[in-house]
């Protein structure tokens, strides 16, 4: 499992109000994580936990709370591997930190400023199956430059372009992956929109226009799509109430919601 993206975290100005726009627009259940020191909710599919939403904690600067996902790649040493990203480039934006009864963390910004974690657990973390509603579909990085991001990734985590798609004035679109996921498991492209590259990670629902309406019932917002993408799946990409960018994936008239 390591080298793979194992969980997604929200930070946010009100983790209420994103409990409940996500319940509605994704479909997770919700329960308290049960931690001592803040109140840590875990989003959930059945009874798996998929994912977790917090409130930045009151000492957080208000310029610096800025709602946003944020991804967790598993390894096998949280330490060692938060050096050898920091030799690649990388910047420490959260030094290695155990969570008692969980696990150990490291958060780090890639070379162009994308902001990923490093996550080793306490056992085995249970998986929900692939592509049912509530799980993450696809994992996208919007670089300044997806050549030399690919490259960090590469030397990190050991991705391999599994293919590459030309987007014209967008350069080239780098589907990566492993050999356990032959069809790849994200994306790298070159966003001149973006103001700071970015991960962006695409939740599973069934229908994407029963979606889409779901969305802009919340208070959310879509900036693009629904569009098909390769394989005959359909996106949409949107902010939520708080400001936080996230990513839909389902079929289109799949008659669910």
């Amino acid at each position: 499992m390591t080298g793979k993206f194992v969980w997604y975290e929200l930070m946010t100005t009100d983790a209420s109000g994103a409990e409940r726009f996500y319940r509605d627009v994704v479909g997770w259940g919700a329960r308290d994580a049960g931690m001592s020191a803040f109140k840590y909710t875990l989003l959930t599919v059945g009874e798996i936990a998929v994912a977790g939403l917090m409130q930045f904690p009151p000492e957080t600067p208000q310029a610096q709370e800025r709602p946003a996902w944020l991804g967790y790649v598993s390894v096998a040493d949280v330490d060692a591997k938060a050096a050898e990203a920091q030799k690649l480039g990388a910047k420490m934006c959260h030094a290695p930190t155990d969570i008692p009864n969980v696990g150990r963390f490291a958060v780090l910004s890639d070379p162009q400023g994308a902001v990923f974690a490093l996550f080793k657990p306490n056992g085995d973390m249970p998986q929900a199956e692939p592509m049912t509603r509530g799980t993450t579909g696809w994992h996208e990085l919007h670089a300044a430059d997806a050549e030399t991001a690919f490259a960090f990734y590469n030397a990190l985590f050991g991705w391999k372009k599994m293919q590459t798609m030309d987007l014209g004035p967008l350069g080239s679109y780098h589907i990566f992956g492993d050999e356990g996921a032959p069809m790849g498991f994200g994306g790298m492209f070159n966003d001149p929109m973006s103001v700071q590259p970015h991960w962006l990670y695409y939740f599973a629902v069934a229908d994407i226009d029963a979606a889409v309406g779901r969305v802009v019932g919340a208070g959310g917002k879509v900036n693009h799509g629904p569009q098909e993408v390769p394989g005959g799946a359909w996106i949409i990409q949107g902010v939520d109430p708080q400001g936080a960018a996230f990513a839909l994936v389902g079929s289109r008239n799949a008659g669910a919601a």
